[in-house]
Order: structure tokens, then sequence, then C-alpha cells
């Protein structure tokens, strides 16, 4: 079985780009060399690779990208760091005042 990854690259204007792929190496080469050049990456360069998560199964990997592409920059910074236990408390709400 082939093994794919969900990716957060840190690009040059502090931005974040989430991505997934089955060649993880592969892949980075291909955002550091601007082979899409009208890519959101492309336009930011250099990226770094700042959190990778391994899976067995590509709908896992694809529903994961999907989710964490949706959540704020705080959680992802929170993922990044290892925080897990701070992911619950850092969900998007809209609280009334």
């Amino acid at each position: 079985m082939k093994n794919s990854y969900v990716y957060i690259l840190k690009c040059s204007d502090n931005t974040f780009y989430t991505g997934v792929t089955s060649n993880l190496h592969k892949r980075l080469i291909e955002h550091q060399s601007s082979k899409y050049p009208d890519s959101y990456t492309s336009q930011r360069l250099p990226v770094s690779l700042v959190y990778y998560a391994e899976f067995t199964d590509i709908k896992y990997a694809i529903a994961t990208e999907k989710q964490v592409k949706n959540w704020s920059r705080a959680k992802k910074e929170a993922l990044i760091a290892g925080e897990f236990n701070e992911l619950p408390n850092l969900a998007k709400k809209n609280f009334l005042k």
C-alpha cells in the first residue's frame, strides 16, 4: 500500500500552504523549482516544510488536507508546534457580545 502525506509549507511571505501528495520529496522539489509557475507557492518562494503527517489511506489524507486548509492560522501554528491539546480550543467560533 502506498503512503500519502499531508504537508504544510511556510512561504516567504509568512503564509502557509497545505497540500497532499503521495511523494513528499518529489512534491517539495516541484514547489521549490516553480514547476507550476501560476501556483500559490511559486509566487512566494522560498518555501520550507514545517509539518507533515503520513497516511496509509489516500482518502483520509485528502479529508485531513481539506480540514486543515480551513483552520485558522493559530490552529495551524499549534499543529506545527505539536501542541495537540490546544487544537480544540482554537476552533473558529463566533461569540455573541
